[in-house]
């Protein structure tokens, strides 16, 4: 039993020290300054001679570990900047200042497409009141896998227009989003603020095999004012001190739930990470409104993909992408 144990704790620790080496690779690979592939294999030889020709199990664990602790040391260094060449539609960051009532919000983004990459980029201050919240609606976009989407929260007044906010990674020009560089330290994190006909609208009628589903929530005038008061925080403390994006622990829709206050936050769920599957989460914890409907059918009846691509520039756009959807 002992022999076992043993045996068995020795290749939990050489799973750890490979799991640690592989991602310090990938650290390399995607973050080191200058010549990554030449260091990142580098690396990956100097680990793979230590495991060769060093004696002793524990000599070689121990020099794998510390290979994956220097890396380690030296990729926690890496901050965060609101300093580079952005790409235009995310040049700028979002911020509010609160004077009672009243909220004033700069630079919201209102991008006038003629492609998904051709647009003018257009940023607007725009004024709302606190006392005409009325609630949440809350855009899912999928873009491929049912597993995966990206949640846009649309705070909806009584006398303007909805306010949107996206969480989503700030590009450079010339960059693309990945999936494994998303793990590392690729991407800074913003705060999109912006209009419908833009954060949705290039979504579902510029992006080619993107689909837009939009519920309403169950979000009371008090809730939706918390929430609201939330996310203008975030991005305040964002504008001021920029964060990193990571795909996993800082990430669209894990973001959202760590807004809130730790004692008051819904409970941990697997549907949180695999997020596509988010709107049937929100689902049974009663936080959409439903009409009675069953979820699928529910889904079903919010996809807005037909009604925007119809809407397309109407200044009426928020109105009838909403359109049949009154009864619920």
């Amino acid at each position: 039993m002992k022999r076992a144990l043993r045996g068995l704790a020795l290749a939990l620790a050489w799973l750890l020290a490979l799991g640690g080496a592989a991602w310090a690779f990938g650290a390399l690979s995607y973050d080191f300054p200058v010549l990554r592939g030449t260091v990142a294999w580098g690396f990956a030889l100097a680990v793979l001679a230590a495991v060769v020709f060093i004696r002793g199990v524990g000599r070689k664990l121990g020099a794998v570990f510390a290979s994956f602790a220097l890396v380690l040391a030296w990729w926690l260094t890496l901050k965060p900047s609101n300093d580079r060449p952005w790409q235009p539609d995310v040049a700028q960051t979002a911020w509010a200042e609160i004077a009672g009532d009243t909220v004033t919000l700069h630079n919201v983004r209102n991008c006038d497409y003629r492609t998904e990459t051709d647009y003018t980029a257009r940023w607007e201050t725009r004024t709302v009141r606190l006392a005409q919240l009325t609630g949440i609606d809350l855009a899912i976009n999928y873009w491929g896998s049912p597993w995966m989407a990206h949640p846009i929260a649309s705070f909806q007044f009584a006398d303007a227009p909805p306010v949107c906010f996206s969480i989503e990674t700030r590009k450079e020009t010339g960059e693309s989003y990945s999936a494994i560089g998303g793990l590392y330290r690729q991407y800074e994190l913003i705060y999109v603020c912006a209009d419908e006909r833009d954060v949705i609208r290039v979504r579902t009628n510029y992006r080619h095999g993107e689909d837009v589903f939009l519920y309403r929530t169950t979000a009371t005038p008090g809730q939706a004012r918390a929430r609201f008061l939330e996310y203008l925080a975030s991005m305040n403390t964002l504008r001021d001190h920029p964060r990193w994006y990571n795909a996993v622990t800082t990430n669209c829709t894990t973001t959202i739930r760590t807004q809130h206050d730790p004692s008051r936050r819904a409970p941990w769920d697997w549907r949180i990470l695999l997020n596509g599957k988010g709107d049937e989460m929100l689902f049974e914890r009663g936080q959409l409104v439903t009409g009675e409907l069953l979820f699928p059918e529910l889904k079903k009846r919010a996809l807005i993909n037909p009604g925007a691509q119809a809407a397309n520039d109407a200044p009426d756009f928020s109105v009838r992408i909403r359109a049949g959807q009154s009864s619920f």
